[in-house]
């Protein structure tokens, strides 16, 4: 079995990203990449590091100026992004980053890795578990029954809780809508995304420069299975083969961000994944991971003040151009309402240093940011999955994430984790608030199929109201030791564990 590293937890209540949004001064949102290389630097005293800066406007004026002064203190520009302000560069002047955060025109600059270049994080929890043949056979007989349900559909508990099996009957979703996945590629070859997927709205992002070349988004290797296990849980065809997705009709591409060597997903990669979504007519993205190495950026420090500038201002542009984005909660099981967390996993491109944070001063990206959507995950029983990270006034909406621990559902496989899409034709399950944001992003398709018109602000309004809000359990003991694993906070209608609620695919279609 592939063992794919487990690394997230986290989101934001849009009044607090707002709030930080105007204390930064972010520029107002709007992109399309250009690529002006500056003369080739002069500093060799130490590593090749990437940085962002962001500049003070989009002027001509001003970013020629501040190439230019990226150029003097050992720069090389990778890409300019000058309708949001945003240059990547690499350097290997131990000092560039204070020179250039003291240059005229200049709001934010800051390294986006600890380590430096070379030549990929995820929100799912534990290795993938693959459908065996004997089990797939086992499914298939059950689905016998019913020859309206796809070969391995009676393993998809997650479809009928939120009444996806129901809701495609009604509407599948319309051609006329993308999902963009933005994660570590998706195979498109695989016979139950091949029929929906869109290439002309797919690419590589790696390095900050979007690469649209024939395959270039399909993961480098089978062990980078999670974009396409999300991308089938979005828009699987139904097809009489395999599963199916919660909106089989829609269309899905895909835009890979994470780093062939070590997996990371790098904040240059990111901006270019939702500029490119933006500039290529997607209309909603899903984000299952969070942007290294920090899985909390914290304000007080340059480096990470300037990562939150560069990815707010590119996912700011996309919801402009008409982009909703949903993102993974986070499988750390943090309460992101509270006072104090203790991050252990940061950097996770080095040796991590244990630290204690404030979540209203320091963010997970781009969950965190204004204007995303904020996805927990639930079970089978919908009641909030053990990894999930929560928080009242945080956490938007719910969706199946799976739990396969304390919550089993009663079929063929057993299997309380999520049945999807993989690489090479395979199936497998996976868990995590990875996989509850896909769904909770078909719903949103289906949303836009039925409303076509509807803004990335109007659309998540509709999703929020659709959902079904189960409220606060009177206990959350998942393991039984008569402590509470965790504290829901909120009433009936909001709360820190569902947000506005579990989504509901079939109220979604009606």
């Amino acid at each position: 079995m592939a063992h794919l590293r487990s690394r997230r937890r986290l989101a934001l209540a849009v009044p607090v990203a707002l709030s930080l949004t105007a204390s930064l001064g972010f520029l107002p949102a709007a992109a399309s990449a250009a690529e002006p290389a500056a003369p080739a630097a002069r500093f060799a005293d130490g590593p090749n590091l990437a940085y962002v800066v962001n500049t003070k406007s989009t002027s001509r004026h001003t970013i020629g100026s501040v190439t230019e002064a990226i150029s003097k203190a050992g720069g090389t520009v990778v890409v300019t992004y000058k309708k949001i302000g945003v240059i990547v560069v690499h350097s290997t002047n131990p000092s560039f980053g204070a020179e250039i955060r003291a240059a005229r025109g200049v709001l934010s600059a800051g390294a986006t890795r600890t380590t430096p270049l070379v030549a990929a994080g995820t929100t799912d929890e534990g290795a993938a578990d693959y459908l065996t043949a004997a089990e797939a056979a086992k499914v298939e007989a059950v689905s016998a029954r019913t020859p309206e349900s796809e070969p391995l559909e009676a393993d998809q508990w997650d479809l009928r809780s939120i009444g996806a099996d129901k809701a495609a009957k009604i509407n599948p979703g319309s051609r006329r809508v993308t999902v963009a996945v933005i994660d570590t590629g998706v195979d498109d070859t695989h016979p139950d995304l091949a029929p929906n997927f869109s290439a002309s709205q797919s690419a590589n992002c790696v390095g900050g420069v979007a690469d649209t070349s024939a395959g270039a988004w399909r993961p480098y290797k089978a062990e980078d299975y999670h974009g396409t296990h999300v991308a089938g849980e979005i828009a699987a065809a139904r097809n009489g083969i395999g599963v199916a997705g919660v909106a089989p009709g829609v269309k899905v591409s895909g835009i890979k961000v994470s780093d062939p060597v070590n997996g990371l997903f790098y904040p240059e990669n990111v901006v270019c994944a939702f500029v490119f979504a933006a500039d290529h007519g997607v209309e909603i993205t899903n984000n299952s991971y969070y942007v290294d190495p920090w899985l909390y950026n914290c304000m007080d420090d340059p480096d990470q003040r300037a990562i939150v500038d560069a990815v707010n201002r590119a996912q700011l542009y996309a919801q402009k151009r008409g982009t909703l984005n949903l993102a993974a909660a986070g499988n750390s099981s943090h309460d992101l309402d509270s006072d104090a967390i203790v991050d252990e996993s940061s950097p996770d491109d080095a040796t991590p240093v244990p630290r204690t944070i404030d979540p209203h001063k320091c963010f997970d990206v781009p969950n965190m940011l204004p204007g995303v959507v904020t996805v927990s995950a639930t079970g089978v029983d919908n009641v909030k999955s053990y990894y999930s990270t929560y928080g009242n006034g945080v956490v938007d909406i719910a969706a199946p994430g799976g739990d396969r621990k304390y919550q089993i559902p009663d079929t063929p496989s057993k299997n309380g984790r999520i049945l999807s899409t993989m690489p090479n034709g395979e199936y497998g399950f996976l868990q995590g608030t990875s996989m509850a944001s896909p769904h909770a992003a078909g719903v949103a398709a289906l949303l836009k199929s039925k409303y076509p018109k509807a803004t990335p602000a109007e659309l998540q309004t509709l999703l929020k109201a659709q959902a079904n809000n189960p409220g606060c359990p009177a206990s959350y003991d998942q393991d039984g030791d008569g402590k509470q694993d965790a504290v829901c906070e909120g009433g009936e209608q909001v709360n820190g564990f569902f947000g506005f609620g579990i989504v509901d695919a079939l109220r979604a279609v009606k």
